[in-house]
């Protein structure tokens, strides 16, 4: 199941995750986006070790500000707190499993 997040709840779903955390950047508008979708849902449900968060840019501006999303999907990758990947565009679902 993948976690809606917002500015308010960022930083506890997010940063302060006890799990490595994939946070794919969309908006409903976008056609890549709607393809890679399912493949963000299917990582959620098949990898229990990992925790999936959605933003969606055109609610939370803010954050994709604060993380230079200039084009979207994009996906970061974190753990511990700290960025450690970054996926633009769709890509297979191997590619985002190797950001983690």
């Amino acid at each position: 199941m993948t976690i809606n997040v917002t500015n308010d709840n960022f930083e506890a779903e997010v940063l302060k995750s006890d799990k490595p955390v994939l946070v794919d950047f969309w908006a409903s508008w976008c056609g890549p986006c709607k393809m890679l979708g399912p493949i963000v849902e299917q990582i959620s449900e098949e990898h229990p070790e990992y925790k999936v968060c959605k933003v969606n840019v055109d609610e939370q501006q803010q954050l994709a500000a604060k993380f230079n999303v200039m084009s979207i999907p994009t996906v970061l990758a974190f753990k511990g707190g700290e960025k450690v990947g970054q996926s633009v565009g769709f890509v297979p679902k191997e590619k985002l499993l190797a950001l983690l």
